[in-house]
């Protein structure tokens, strides 16, 4: 995590929580004047990648909710949080895709490729 992030975060910050992936939440000391409202952060455990933040903190961070989400209801139909899987060997890749088989499906037949000059 880079240091003056750190040090911002303990001078003009104060900590507000921690969820379950170990990301740390801050809310500055003052409003800004343009807003009237408090700057909210997040100095993430595992590198930059703002995907990992859950949905109960999202709400905060981005003044949907005053207080963040309890994170200890859960139903069981709610699929635990992802971040962004695109580019890693678990992202989506529907049939027809190069690294599942390449074989693409079978159309009705009406599709006939491009070809420059026709």
């Amino acid at each position: 995590m880079p240091v003056l992030l750190r040090l911002h975060s303990a001078l003009f910050g104060r900590k507000v929580g921690t969820d379950r992936f170990g990301n740390v939440y801050f809310e500055s000391k003052s409003k800004q004047p343009i807003y009237n409202r408090t700057r909210r952060w997040a100095i993430f455990a595992k590198g930059g990648d703002p995907t990992v933040v859950p949905p109960e903190w999202h709400a905060w961070l981005h003044h949907t909710t005053e207080a963040p989400l309890p994170e200890a209801k859960r139903y069981p139909w709610q699929k635990e949080h992802l971040p962004n899987l695109t580019g890693t060997a678990h992202s989506y890749r529907p049939a027809g895709h190069d690294y599942v088989g390449g074989a693409r499906p079978v159309t009705t037949g009406d599709y006939e490729a491009w070809t420059p000059g026709s």
